[in-house]
């Protein structure tokens, strides 16, 4: 899931020809109307983004679908996919990877009873030709961890046997999940006593049946149809001013409360601090949240209350003004993206000179149910050397307990906390942006997750949830009292989502009002070195700048920052970046089939951003901006041209330069609506 790829919405279409308008008016009035100035000897009185797909479409036929859209393919149930993938296990091509490894059927334990299957010749004649290149393990120590599943079995050294093949993950990704930990969350009986503690001290921990109910109650007392009205400066006119003191101090109730509303269970503790001592502070960083003993061996079922009590004394962590600082001054800070910003994207971005990266937006609950795949939206490559992970859930007892699970079982540099995502799945939930209409719910997401943990906790938002009625102003003290160390700004609201220009003025109010205690970075259409000097010249409070979208257009933005200059970038290295990219998906999601269309399929989603970006040295002016759309025009050879097509079929042209034909009825349809200049609807 979700922080969504920051997705590239732009001003809606105009209603006359964009070549018309090319040829018959000047740079000026162009940028006026949003499109970008290209040199008139490259444009072209046909798209040429027609003329590619119509070339194209002979290479690409057995790709496409029978409808009449190449995109759309009919939605399958869950019966039928359930079935086909029954069927696919039992196909003589779904070798079992122990058999793969090793060479050999007698290799599996589970040999007859295996649900994979073992036939090695039947796997050999109906096994896909190899892929041009070299193994992408081939120069690690051992033989390949695919054996003969890998497409570049044919460049395997002759050595490799399977007494030497181990099937250890690679150690240079971190961040896995433990079958011993997965296996306590699935069975409900993961343990947390740091975060349960702080939730308990802070009147906070529920009943499951109380928690919506009592949590509503106290937003509506806060968050009512009133509070929405703004003054001049954008700011609620009803006080919603939170007070907060340190992790330890009791929490007081927000002004204009009647202390006879809130429900008993959400009253702070009395005399909370009384219990607590110097030497239990100590004891408690010591503490693991993985229960050694089975709470149930003793015939008793563990209750979560008892055992809250009796940590409790010593579960109390250190004043958030002790956390371990973390400094963003100045560092090119890559966004999470959601689907696009894997571990082999920011591998590439690294390369390219980001310092920051951040995780795939993963969800709290899903994290805590022990998905693997959503941990997989944790894993951390050894060259990201200032890594943080980002986190997105609705209520404080899920995000602090998923933050204590990833501090125990993750190596992070920081952990943020999403309360910007403009996806309706996750407002539905309450989560993301929807914690903007709830500031009390905001107070107690960061202070109970800054409490449990040492790691700096972080928060990215939007300016608000309506547009016009922008709130983080009001908040921004309040953020760096409950406990945050920094705090990103991305400069539009959540009913905006990404059609008009960020507000970069309201951003920097922001930042001049933070204390120096927190830290403040900015977010919006950051796409060349001249909009990064320009915001950080404006407002020199800002820490630094988070680049997402122009990172997913040209990820060598982040070299033209560090080197102060428009990269004319040729065609052929932007196929060596995908070249590498496609390197690093293949280390990462695995050389065989199933790894070489996993690296497809995030290669094509990638591609529908790429074709955005329009060589410097076809515009008249620089530098380009973020909300340009394109005329159709020729590129200065045919890969450029051919980079710059909006046609899926093209994408998947390009994908097979790279890995080889796509399989017989292979499709692709953008994950993102907003991938094409006309749509802005969806963030």
């Amino acid at each position: 899931m979700v922080e969504e790829p920051e997705n590239l919405g732009d001003p809606p279409a105009q209603n006359v020809d964009t070549d018309t308008e090319q040829s018959l008016a000047t740079a000026q009035e162009l940028i006026a109307k949003c499109i970008a100035p290209v040199k008139k000897q490259y444009l072209c009185p046909l798209p040429v983004k027609s003329s590619i797909k119509e070339a194209s479409n002979d290479a690409v036929l057995d790709a496409k679908p029978s409808s009449n859209s190449s995109l759309v393919t009919e939605k399958k149930s869950k019966r039928q996919a359930k079935r086909e993938r029954k069927q696919e296990q039992k196909s003589v091509l779904h070798l079992c990877p122990v058999v793969a490894k090793s060479g050999s059927v007698s290799s599996c334990q589970y040999a007859d009873k295996c649900r994979f299957s073992h036939d090695i010749e039947g796997f050999k004649s109906e096994k896909p030709v190899d892929l041009e290149g070299k193994c992408p393990f081939l120069e690690e120590e051992g033989p390949c961890p695919y054996g003969m599943a890998c497409r570049f079995s044919g460049t395997h050294k002759a050595e490799a046997n399977a007494e030497t093949i181990s099937t250890r993950r690679r150690e240079s990704e971190t961040n896995g999940l433990r079958k011993d930990v997965q296996k306590l969350l699935w069975k409900n009986k993961m343990k947390f006593p740091m975060a349960d503690a702080q939730l308990k001290l802070l009147g906070l921990l529920l009943n499951s049946k109380k928690k919506d109910l009592a949590d509503d109650e106290e937003e509506d007392l806060i968050v009512s149809d009133s509070s929405h009205v703004t003054d001049g400066n954008g700011c609620a006119e009803v006080d919603m001013t939170i007070r907060s003191g340190s992790c330890s101090e009791v929490v007081e109730k927000t002004v204009n409360i009647d202390d006879t509303s809130i429900p008993d269970e959400l009253r702070p503790l009395k005399k909370a601090r009384a219990s607590i001592n110097e030497s239990q502070l100590s004891e408690a960083n010591n503490g693991s949240s993985v229960q050694d003993k089975d709470p149930e061996e003793d015939g008793k079922p563990a209750s979560t209350d008892s055992y809250i009590s009796a940590e409790t004394d010593k579960s109390l962590k250190t004043h958030v003004r002790e956390k371990k600082l973390i400094d963003f001054s100045d560092k090119l800070y890559l966004a999470p993206l959601t689907t696009v910003g894997n571990l082999p994207f920011r591998r590439v971005c690294k390369v390219l000179g980001a310092d920051v990266t951040c995780g795939e937006m993963a969800m709290c609950t899903n994290l805590l149910q022990g998905q693997a795949s959503e941990w997989a939206l944790l894993r951390r490559h050894s060259s990201e050397n200032f890594f943080g992970v980002q986190i997105c859930g609705a209520y404080p007892d899920t995000v602090s307990r998923a933050v204590e699970l990833i501090n125990q079982e993750c190596s992070v540099d920081f952990i943020d906390i999403n309360m910007g995502c403009p996806i309706d799945l996750v407002v539905n939930k309450g989560a993301g942006s929807a914690l903007l209409t709830k500031p009390v719910r905001i107070k107690n997401v960061i202070q109970v997750a800054s409490c449990t943990v040492d790691k700096p906790i972080t928060v990215k938002v939007r300016t608000g949830y309506f547009e016009g009625r922008n709130r983080i102003e009001g908040l921004i003290n309040d953020i760096s009292n409950w406990g945050a160390s920094a705090v990103t700004i991305h400069g539009r609201s959540r009913q905006q989502r990404y059609s008009k220009l960020p507000d970069w003025e309201y951003v920097y109010g922001c930042a001049r009002k933070a204390p120096d205690a927190l830290q403040v970075i900015g977010n919006g259409d950051v796409y060349s070195y001249v909009d990064w000097n320009k915001h950080k010249t404006e407002c020199p409070k800002l820490n630094t700048l988070m680049i997402a979208r122009g990172a997913l257009v040209k990820p060598w933005i982040f070299t033209e920052i560090k080197e102060q200059r428009h990269w004319d970038i040729t065609s052929a290295e932007r196929l060596n970046i995908l070249k590498d990219y496609v390197h690093f998906g293949l280390e990462h999601w695995g050389s065989d089939t199933k790894g070489v269309e996993a690296t497809r399929h995030f290669l094509l989603e990638w591609l529908s951003y790429t074709y955005r970006y329009i060589p410097v040295g076809l515009l008249d002016v620089v530098p380009a901006q973020l909300n340009w759309r394109s005329p159709s025009y020729f590129g200065r050879d045919e890969l450029e041209s051919l980079m710059a097509s909006d046609s899926a079929a093209d994408w998947i042209r390009i994908s097979e330069m790279l890995l080889g034909k796509v399989p017989a009825g292979f499709t692709f349809s953008p994950k993102h609506k907003s991938n094409s200049h006309d749509r802005a609807e969806n963030g």
